[in-house]
């Protein structure tokens, strides 16, 4: 996986206000079913990570570790963050495959 890709893309999709940040606005998202994909840093707690992973899995979300809340934070110019929902289909669809 090409960290530059998925990092370069996530600020696109930020720029075009595709996104949301943080750990219940994700959770809302999921529950509206607005959110296409969520991103997961691979650092974040046992208890975030439980969290989001079931809202996936009973909302039929998919769901993406991606290597620390660093790059994630930085990808889409904050400082570190733990989860990021895509609210768009091809952003998602996108990001989704350069994850794999």
């Amino acid at each position: 996986m090409n960290a530059n890709q998925w990092m370069s893309l996530l600020g696109l999709a930020n720029r075009a206000r595709k996104i949301i940040s943080g750990e219940e606005l994700s959770v809302k998202e999921i529950r509206s079913g607005k959110a296409k994909l969520i991103l997961l840093s691979a650092d974040a707690s046992a208890n975030t990570t439980k969290k989001i992973t079931d809202k996936c899995k009973s909302y039929n979300v998919p769901c993406k570790m991606v290597p620390d809340r660093f790059q994630l934070g930085k990808a889409i110019g904050k400082d570190a963050r733990v989860v990021v929902a895509l609210l768009d289909e091809g952003f998602a669809k996108k990001l989704f495959t350069l994850l794999d």
